[in-house]
């Protein structure tokens, strides 16, 4: 892969990053704020449903904040890019659609078809 490539890819990462660190710092500052006193239940339940989904969010958030770092260890390591079954280029628009990815998209393919098949 080109310098070029690689330093875009390193660039959208690492915003990405911060993005979702800074997301994370909101939503622990909003949590550790004085509870609200709801007088009727179904104000309290809202509540804790917006904030239940938040926080759903926030852990999906954080999966994807560990791929993102990982995915920046391969540039720096030279990998990044490469298929992790077939070793075979993953091609640029897959990885601007999914720059995370560690699998090009006929090793993907294959293995959702087989998570299909065996109902994973």
């Amino acid at each position: 892969m080109k310098k070029e490539d690689l330093d875009f890819f390193r660039n959208l990462l690492t915003n990405r990053l911060q993005e979702l660190l800074s997301h994370a710092d909101s939503t622990v500052t909003g949590m550790t704020q004085p509870k609200e006193n709801f007088a009727d239940p179904t104000d309290r339940a809202s509540h804790e449903a917006e904030r239940s989904f938040e926080l759903r969010i926030r852990d999906r958030e954080h999966k994807l904040i560990k791929k993102i770092k990982k995915a920046i260890v391969r540039i720096e390591n030279e990998t990044f890019g490469i298929c992790e079954v077939c070793e075979e280029n993953i091609s640029i628009d897959r990885l601007k659609a999914r720059p995370v990815t560690t699998q090009c998209i006929d090793c993907k393919t294959r293995e959702e078809d087989m998570e299909k098949a065996l109902g994973i």
